[in-house]
Order: C-alpha cells, then structure tokens, then sequence
C-alpha cells in the first residue's frame, strides 16, 4: 500500500507577513514563527522512522514527510496531490493542534484514505481524540509497530478493524477499543531503522526503571523495560557510522545504563568493532559506577544528561525520583574525572516547591558545576501520575482540547511562590555552567592515555585558557589518532592562527572545517572571522571562540530535519 508518514507542525503556522490564522489554529498568544525552533522538536520522531522501517520491509511504499516548521500554505502544497492510502502521524502534546489540523486537510485532499495517530499523547486519550477529531479514522495505542503494520493489512483486504489489538477507532458512530496487545517480545524482530534512514539518534532499550510521576514513558511502553541485544545495537551503531557516515549520535533512551552488563558490553564491543564516533546519552546517577563511566568514556561517550529535577528531599520524594542529591555528587565528580560532560535536567513547580527548595536547587548545582544545566516548569502530560492527581481537582483530558497551549504547564508548589520561580526558569531556560579546566582535562588524559577525545577536550581547554602552544600541540595529537570529528581540532587551529595575527590562515582552516560539517562553533567563527578581514570588530571582541558544544551530524533533508519537500517526489524509502 501507499503510506505516508508526517511529522507534523505544533499548530499552523503562518508564512512571514501573512496574519494568524483567523480560526485560531495558529500560535498561541506570545508563540511567534520561531517559538518551536529547536532541534529536538524539529527532529523527526524515531517512532516514526521505526514504524516507517516495518512497513518498508513489509513492502509497502513508504513516504515519510517531517512538516514540523512549514507554514501552513506550504503543508498543503506538499499533501496536494499525494495519493497515499494510509496517512500516519506521531502526536505529542506539543503538536497535538497541528496534528488535528493536518488530519482534517487529509480527509478534504483524500477523503477516501485511512487516517491513524499514535504516540503518548493520543494513547491515553484514544476515546476523547476519537470524539473531537472527526478526521482521525483509528489510533494506535502505545507501542505501535506491530499495530500499525495489522492495520494497513486490514486496510488493504478491506476488513473490518473489529478485534483489532492495540488500537481503537470509529465504527457506525460509535467509538470502539481493541484488546490491548502484548509488548514486542524480541525488540531485535523489528526492521532496524538505520537500514532505511541516516538518523543521528538511536534507540537501544524501551522504558524505564523509574516511577516519576511526571513521566509519560509507562504510558507507551508499560512498566517493564525491553532490551535489544546487544549485537543489534552495535549493527545499529555500525550502520550509522560506517554506512551513513555520522560520526556524532545520540542514544535516546530513557537510561541507557539501565542494564549495567550490557551497557559495558556495548562500550566493549564499540572498541572490538573499531567504531569511531562521540555519543551522548540520558542515564540516571543511581544506575552509573566508575568502572562504568570509564568504559562509556573509552567508548566515545562526550555527555551524559542527568534527570535531577530537584535538590530538595521533600519534592524528590513527592515525584517519587528515587535518586539522591549525593548520587548526583558522586557520579558528577567521577565524570569529570574521565572528561565526560555532564548536563542536569531540572524541574521547577513540583508538589512541595516553595523560594526555599527551588533556592537550595539553584545553590546544589552552583556547588555541584555540572557542565550544562536546563531548566523547566512542571508540564502535565496525559496518563501521567500528575495527570491523574490533577483530574481529581477537577482539571480533565478537555483541557487538551480546549486550550492552545504547547505544553500544560502547572505550578503545584507553594502559589505565593510561583512568579518568581517561574520568572527565573524563563529567563534561564538553558545554561552552560562551566567547562573542565585544562588542569582537569589533563588529569582526565592521563587516566585514558591515548584516547583522542581526551586530547582534543584539553586542545580546548588550554585555547580557552590562552595556552595556544599546548593547545595546538593536544589538537594536532588528535587528529593524528583519529579523533573523529576534525572540525573541532581545525576550529581550534583557527583560532590559534587569529590570536597570531594570520588570519588569512585562520580562514583556510574554518572553510576546511565548514565543509566537513557544518558545525553551529565553525559557522559562528568564520562570520566573525569575516567580520575582522572587514574591519569591523565583532561584539564578542577581537578573537576566535575557542568552544565546542557536543553536537550530533544529522542529514539536513527529508525526513530527518523538515528541509524542502517535492510535492509529486515518489512514494519510496526514506
């Protein structure tokens, strides 16, 4: 069959000059064009490509449209005249407007196609999305690859969807509820999703041992956690690496060292295979030792992201964390032993916040110097335990339906307190702590003789510092032991040549960067760099920055990132 697969936008948004929409689908008050303008929104949802990869194996003809920051008139440009039969889309919370929207502009362009959702926010709601979105045909209830791939044969032998396992849909008006299904036994049964799209993320393990109550993961995966093997992880890194030519993923599970055997033994057979990349990962501090962290760090691992949410005892026990502030110590000092970068997840407005516990937050991560801190309100997700607390004030799924909001944000702390806590996380959403001195990355060095990374973090650290003789030094040892992102080192060389006055040099090294990949550090450097060739001086001062954020190579095209669409380009792989 002919499927199309979309990514869709947060709301419709409109093209510069034209007015909000009048129906008031477009932003909400104080949203402009821009207001979803990041990478992990704008990136297409792995879902998607996985349940994309089992159709395609199937043999069914596969489009897959990331549409998630077209304005409105260029969506249906692009769905005008795509003759598909089954149209599918994740929906999350922050784009469940847009994928309303989009679902009826598919039944106007294609009355006659299936149209089905999936994903969290849906799952919980399947009756009540049924009920309000009359261009929504079925909706796919948590883990959706075998769902998915029953429906469309269902579809195709034009049989009814009575029975029908983890779905629910609409049946002589009235809205109907499979069995649920069981989980996917063998997570290694599934269509790799690298065998079909150059995605720079991958997904090793689903669920998660923890129980907070603001997270949405038991809503699609359930209480048990699942595992690929670990073979298949490494045919997945393998894949990426060496087939698709990334040479910076993210592992995108919910904690990745949630089996400790196996995540070394992915560490160790990253080493077996030769495979040469950086990665980062999301963990928790209750589930990473030493042993550990120095394996992930032989292995390429540059960060790691810590769900900390709090400082405070009360509020921890209150979202049921199950982690302690001293497990956050311990395992943020035996990271910056190895040089791996270490960036906290904070959460403010929990049950049980007040000035004083968000104030002891603020002073444990001063005290603590992660590399990377990022701050958010307290957002309701459907299915969630939050959830559940706030229908019982009263609060229900209409809230989803009826308000424009990207996200439901809740204040559950003390209320006298919330416009000053909410003020500070809004004026510092993210933030870069510190960076690991070139004392540090130096100790960090030689406790992993020989690893490139670790040359190329202290090349940093002494640029930073000045040190341009010993930063040149550790930049060119690395490069000459593979580091696998040369960009980095011919940044640093850049700005070494800058601080010298050759900046004719300094030019030649950042278009030799730029053209390797265009990393956010080398673009912002040769428009500095052109600034000064002008004479004009830029406002960050004479020099060259000498920083280097982690980063991910991803394709910057369809599906992967929403870069142009044709509208007649066949219905094909990827």
């Amino acid at each position: 069959m002919r499927i199309a697969l979309i990514h869709a936008p947060p709301w419709k948004i409109s093209a510069p000059g034209e007015p909000p929409d009048p129906d008031g689908q477009g932003p909400p008050r104080g949203y402009g064009a821009a207001a979803m303008d990041n990478l992990d929104f704008l990136s297409v949802p792995y879902g998607l490509l996985s349940v994309a990869a089992q159709a395609l194996r199937a043999g069914h003809r596969v489009l897959v449209l990331n549409l998630s920051n077209f304005a409105w008139r260029d969506v249906e440009r692009a769905l005008t005249g795509l003759e598909a039969e089954v149209f599918g889309m994740t929906c999350l919370t922050v784009n469940r407007r847009g994928v309303a929207a989009l679902t009826g502009l598919i039944k106007a362009l294609r009355p006659g196609a299936h149209v089905t959702v999936g994903g969290p926010h849906v799952t919980p709601l399947a009756r009540e999305v049924l009920d309000r979105w009359p261009g929504v045909d079925s909706v796919v209830l948590g883990e959706g690859e075998a769902t998915f791939l029953e429906l469309v044969d269902r579809i195709r032998t034009k049989s009814p969807l009575d029975g029908l396992a983890g779905a629910a849909w609409r049946e002589n008006g009235a809205i109907r509820v499979g069995p649920a299904r069981p989980r996917i036994a063998d997570l290694d049964s599934l269509a790799p999703v690298h065998d079909y799209f150059p995605v720079d993320a991958l997904v090793t393990s689903r669920g998660c041992p923890g129980r907070c109550t603001f997270c949405a993961s038991k809503v699609m995966w359930g209480g048990r956690l699942k595992f690929h093997s670990v073979d298949a992880v490494l045919d997945m890194i393998e894949k990426a690496v060496r087939d698709h030519g990334l040479r910076a993923l993210a592992i995108k599970d919910d904690t990745f060292t949630a089996s400790r055997g196996r995540a070394l033994e992915i560490c160790r057979g990253i080493g077996r295979r030769g495979l040469n990349f950086l990665w980062s990962c999301d963990t928790r501090a209750d589930m990473l030792d030493e042993e550990l962290l120095l394996a992930m760090r032989l292995a390429g691992c540059q960060r790691i992201s810590l769900g900390v949410e709090s400082a405070s005892r009360e509020v921890l026990e209150n979202i049921n964390k199950r982690t302690t502030p001293e497990q956050v110590l311990a395992v943020t000092g035996l990271a910056a032993k190895y040089g791996v970068e270490v960036r906290y997840y904070m959460m403010a407005g929990n049950r049980g916040e007040t000035r004083q516990t968000f104030g002891q937050s603020l002073e444990f991560v001063r005290r603590a110097g992660p590399n990377y801190c990022s701050y958010s309100l307290l957002s309701i997700f459907p299915g969630t335990r939050e959830f559940e607390l706030l229908a019982e004030s009263g609060l229900g799924p209409e809230v989803f339906f009826e308000h424009d909001f990207p996200e439901f944000e809740v204040f559950a702390g003390r209320p006298e307190d919330r416009e000053e806590i909410r003020n500070h996380v809004l004026a510092r959403p993210f933030e870069r702590v510190r960076r690991y001195s070139a004392a540090e990355c130096g100790a960090a060095l030689a406790l992993t003789p020989g690893l490139a990374a670790a040359h190329m973090d202290l090349a940093g650290a002494c640029c930073r510092e000045g040190r341009w003789a010993r930063g040149l030094e550790h930049a060119l040892r690395a490069m000459e032991e593979g580091y696998p992102l040369p960009e980095v080192g011919l940044n640093y060389l850049a700005c070494a040549d800058a601080a010298r006055g050759d900046l004719a040099s300094a030019r030649a090294r950042l278009d030799r960067a730029a053209a390797g990949y265009p990393f956010d550090f080398v673009i912002r450097n040769r428009r500095r760099l052109e600034a000064l060739l002008a004479g004009r001086n830029p406002e960050q001062g004479p020099g060259l920055d000498p920083n280097f954020e982690f980063a991910t190579t991803m394709s910057p095209g369809q599906p992967i990132m929403p870069g142009p669409v044709s509208v007649r380009r066949p219905l094909g792989p990827g």
